[in-house]
Order: C-alpha cells, then sequence, then structure tokens
C-alpha cells in the first residue's frame, strides 16, 4: 500500500497530465462548428424570448429577404413573434455550412417553427432559411437571410 501523501501526488499527476493532454488535442473551432454554434445559440434565445441577445448576433448591416428588410425591422419582426405566441419553439434541420472565404460562409437549413399560447403549438411552418455570414472583430455575424416556406412532401423529394 502506498503511503497516503504519494497516492495524492500520483493522483494530481495524473490529472496534469490528462489536462494537458486534452489542450494539446483540442483544436481551435471550425467556421462550421462556430456557426453552427451560434445558430443554435440564437435558436434558444428566440425560444427564451431572449431578444436582445438574439440581435447580438445580427450585423448592423442586415438584410433580409432581398433586401426589404433591415436590422431595425428585424429586430420589430422578432419582438412581434415574442409578443404574438407565449411559446415560440424551432426545430432547425439539417444545418449546412459552407465557408466562401475566410471573412466569410453561407450556412442554410430547415426549420419547423411552432408558437402558441400554452403548451401546444396553435400555428406551425416550415421553412427553408439560406443564411450569409461575415466575420466581423474575430465574430461571426448574420450579415443576410431569406426565408420561404416550404411544404412537408417537399422535404421527402
Amino acid at each position: 500500500m502506498k503511503p497516503k501523501s504519494e497516492a495524492g501526488g500520483v493522483k494530481r499527476s495524473g490529472i496534469l497530465v490528462l489536462s494537458a493532454m486534452l489542450v494539446s488535442c483540442s483544436q481551435p473551432l471550425t467556421t462550421e462548428q462556430i456557426i453552427i454554434s451560434r445558430i443554435r445559440s440564437m435558436e434558444a434565445q428566440i425560444e427564451e424570448g431572449e431578444r436582445r441577445r438574439f440581435m447580438t448576433n445580427i450585423a448592423e448591416d442586415f438584410r433580409s429577404q432581398n433586401g426589404q428588410m433591415n436590422r431595425d425591422q428585424l429586430r420589430t419582426f422578432v419582438v412581434l413573434q415574442l409578443t404574438r405566441y407565449e411559446n415560440l419553439n424551432a426545430q432547425l434541420f439539417p444545418i449546412n455550412v459552407q465557408q466562401v472565404n475566410d471573412q466569410e460562409a453561407m450556412a442554410s437549413f430547415n426549420a419547423l417553427l411552432t408558437g402558441g399560447p400554452g403548451w401546444f403549438p396553435e400555428d406551425g411552418q416550415l421553412y427553408r432559411f439560406e443564411t450569409f455570414w461575415k466575420l466581423e472583430a474575430e465574430e461571426w455575424l448574420l450579415a443576410s437571410a431569406g426565408w420561404e416556406p416550404i411544404r412537408v412532401g417537399e422535404l421527402v423529394e
């Protein structure tokens, strides 16, 4: 049997070696991982009704729906949706990211959006989203987005 102090030292050494291995094995996140994480975070922020945190992901020069909506109009749209639906939920699938260059990327995904006054949604719709992201001050921000409703049958095709 090892003396108590030696066992503690071995345990501490093992933890330090394991920590060093984890740090050396960890790679910086890829652009794809960062943007998917950002989209998932935005999904959670909407579901939690955190419109201010949601808007921190949006570039100042944001445009959507072929230029018909700017950042301020998006903020108003988000507030209206959060006011209309007490319980707003989104299911995103699959999220595909393509890096255009070091400063730009595109992400597309389908989303099932539902909302209602309580436990059960009273409204729901499937959408196809096409988004464009840009790197500003070492942070990926949503620069533009477009979405259109899709029919369930289109998912199967």
